[in-house]
């Protein structure tokens, strides 16, 4: 049995699209905005949707890479980090929205494919300058995602 990877699976799926016990999922708190709202910054100093759905992808991709070979390629302090409104307003939310659901479809894909000795296995992160475990990885992007989902939600409540 892989219980602790399917628990993560779950878990991934429940904050993107579930019914989760905090009560807002990344897909119930976007539908909650129109597209001209995506690029808004509702305060100078804070991030607009689309910048903290694009810095998630960002990351999400990152991890595929440490997945599929052992070493990740970014570091926080990386231009894509957090790409700016104007570059991502070519973009284009429809393109951004759907790179990130990619993301989420090919990251369960993949996990499926493992065990739970999988978790125990090692990769290079060249954010943190050492090898970790794969569970503190998929550990750290669910922190990630909740950390970024309270966020977004504070960015909402501002624009409305």
């Amino acid at each position: 049995m892989d219980i602790l990877i399917n628990d993560i699976i779950e878990q991934l799926q429940e904050i993107q699209n579930g019914k989760i016990w905090i009560g807002s999922s990344f897909e119930s708190k976007l539908n909650t905005v129109n597209d001209a709202l995506v690029f808004v910054r509702p305060i100078a100093d804070m991030h607009s949707i689309a910048e903290i759905i694009s810095h998630l992808t960002l990351w999400r991709n990152e991890a595929l890479l440490k997945i599929k070979t052992g070493k990740g390629s970014k570091t926080d302090d990386c231009e894509e980090n957090w790409l700016t409104n104007e570059t991502l307003k070519a973009k284009g939310w429809t393109r951004i929205k759907s790179e990130y659901d990619n993301t989420l479809t090919q990251l369960i894909a993949l996990l499926k494919e493992k065990d739970d000795t999988f978790l125990k296995e090692e990769y290079y992160d060249t954010d943190f300058k050492g090898n970790y475990q794969y569970r503190f990885l998929l550990h750290g992007m669910l922190h990630h995602d909740i950390y970024h989902l309270g966020q977004l939600g504070l960015v909402i409540k501002y624009l409305k």
